[in-house]
């Protein structure tokens, strides 16, 4: 049984630490959590070992063996087979347009909606670019094709194009969730300084939507670099398709050169895991704020 010291102030005894409770591992958690990251890294580790073997190391073993010795000349291979600069600006250029036009758009619309939630006809326009998301691409291919095609649009700038109409409603519902914890009274001071509705979102919303503007970026940048059905479906040139296609290509007419394949796909992987990586932290943080908010 413990006793209170009557000297000590009220004050004093907030200030006296508990004794600390003793650390536990949760031995089922850190199991689980090993396993998530050994189901990550070894398909990691062997696209990295097949891509610098040779043939005949590459056609014998487990596929897990460390290359010896190196074959760099792989991704030399890969890079002329694939045409791989040309395929990257396509790429590039897919994803830059999607990501520049799902920022813009995305953030304006959700700006309308959310300024004018009260009025019937946006807060219903919402839940109709909501529901889009239980639509998925393959349902509507054949229509979205044929569209693209009458209107000239069966090239990389409409895949881009689609890319932005398909990523509203996700980028929606984010954008939406945040900017309703965007005080009012910000906007008001802007007009009262003589700032027009356009004046006020760009320089003083769209600043404060940085943090969800990395993760939609983020977002739309790896759907777009990583799709193949839609690109696949839409561009009709084809010296004009995109990384997943070639490399799809690659692999039908060169089955067995597993090594040139694997070197093809970490240089396409590359860009994704730079690009995550430094962008990683505004992802998460993104994310955050608009599950909270």
């Amino acid at each position: 049984m413990t006793t209170i010291d009557p000297t000590i102030t009220p004050r004093a005894a907030e200030h006296i630490k508990a004794p600390k409770e003793e650390h536990r591992i949760n031995w089922v958690q850190t199991g689980l959590l090993v396993l998530g990251t050994l189901a990550v890294l070894v398909p990691i580790y062997f696209a990295i070992t097949m891509s610098l073997k040779t043939g005949r190391q590459a056609a014998s073993g487990t596929g897990l063996d460390w290359p010896s010795p190196f074959e760099f000349g792989n991704f030399g291979a890969a890079w002329e087979l694939t045409h791989f600069p040309r395929a990257f600006a396509v790429s590039l250029t897919i994803s830059a347009l999607a990501v520049a036009g799902q920022l813009i758009v995305s953030s304006l619309a959700a700006y309308a909606i959310a300024r004018n939630w009260h009025r019937r006809l946006f807060r219903w326009s919402y839940f109709y670019l909501l529901a889009a998301m239980f639509i998925p691409f393959p349902v509507v291919a054949l229509p979205q094709v044929k569209l693209t095609s009458m209107v000239g649009l069966d090239n990389p700038l409409g895949v881009a194009v689609l890319h932005i109409l398909f990523g509203i409603s996700f980028n929606l519902l984010l954008y939406t969730a945040f900017l309703r914890s965007v005080p009012y009274e910000l906007e008001e001071s802007a007009r009262i300084d003589g700032c027009t509705t356009w004046q006020t979102f760009w320089k003083i919303i769209f600043p404060l939507l940085a943090p969800m503007n990395a993760t939609v970026g983020i977002f739309a940048f790896l759907m777009s670099w990583n799709d193949f059905m839609m690109p696949s479906l839409i561009i009709g040139d084809p010296s004009l398709q995109t990384i997943p296609v070639v490399q799809k290509i690659f692999q039908l007419k060169f089955s067995s050169d597993y090594n040139v394949a694997f070197a093809s796909y970490l240089m396409a992987m590359a860009p994704t895991l730079i690009a995550y990586l430094f962008a990683q932290r505004w992802v998460m943080s993104g994310v955050t704020r608009g599950a909270i908010k």
